[in-house]
């Protein structure tokens, strides 16, 4: 008598608006392939992926159907994540934050700089602003929480990290990330940060 426990059932979607759902988003797909079955289903007029949850948007006289049909196909596993594009932003690492940073890892600031450009990252979603790309993972040894005060403004093209992630911010905003740089190349800003697709990759080059 086999003792497996079946899977868990699909998670139900939750209204978001009067034209919108959202529910948990499931592990294991990469966001390319998420926003691709979630495009897909009729009905859907766009996907938003997010860390944590996954919502459609449609239209609320056109509501989509067979929902639960959507989520099983959200559970399905998916093969090796597409490659996705891949983009070389050189930046110079000036930041106001790159000694503080290194003081709290442990580490001189020239080894957060190596940790920081020496991999690839991924475009896990879009958003807090208008091509805001988080780009993760951030190694872990450069992982910190967000700075306890907040700065009211923070300049476009500025290179942070937070978290798990690294990001440039597309135009001036207040942010509470860690300041390790600045992307010099005007054409990021900020239609170029908007260039930047879910699961694009991206290399830092230090200059």
């Amino acid at each position: 008598m086999s003792t497996t426990a079946p899977p868990p059932p699909p998670q139900p979607w939750q209204p978001l608006g009067d034209s919108a759902l959202r529910r948990p988003r499931p592990p294991g797909l990469d966001v390319a392939t998420l926003l691709a079955r979630l495009r897909a289903h009729p009905g859907v007029l766009d996907a938003v992926v997010a860390a944590q949850d996954v919502a459609i948007y449609f239209d609320p006289q056109r509501p989509p159907v067979a929902l639960a049909a959507l989520a099983t196909a959200l559970e399905r596993p998916a093969g090796p994540a597409p490659p996705g594009r891949r983009h070389e932003i050189a930046v110079v690492y000036d930041g106001e934050d790159l000694a503080a940073v290194a003081a709290a890892c442990g580490l001189s600031a020239e080894a957060v700089i190596a940790l920081h450009s020496g991999q690839d990252y991924r475009v896990e979603m879009l958003g807090f602003l208008p091509g805001f790309a988080y780009l993760g993972a951030l190694p872990e040894a450069l992982r910190l929480p967000r700075r306890a005060q907040p700065r009211p403004r923070i300049p476009a093209s500025a290179l942070a990290i937070g978290g798990p992630y690294t990001a440039i911010y597309p135009c001036a905003s207040p942010g509470g990330w860690h300041l390790l740089g600045h992307a010099p190349r005007a054409e990021l800003l900020p239609a170029g940060g908007a260039r930047l697709q879910p699961g694009d990759r991206v290399r830092f080059l230090p200059q």
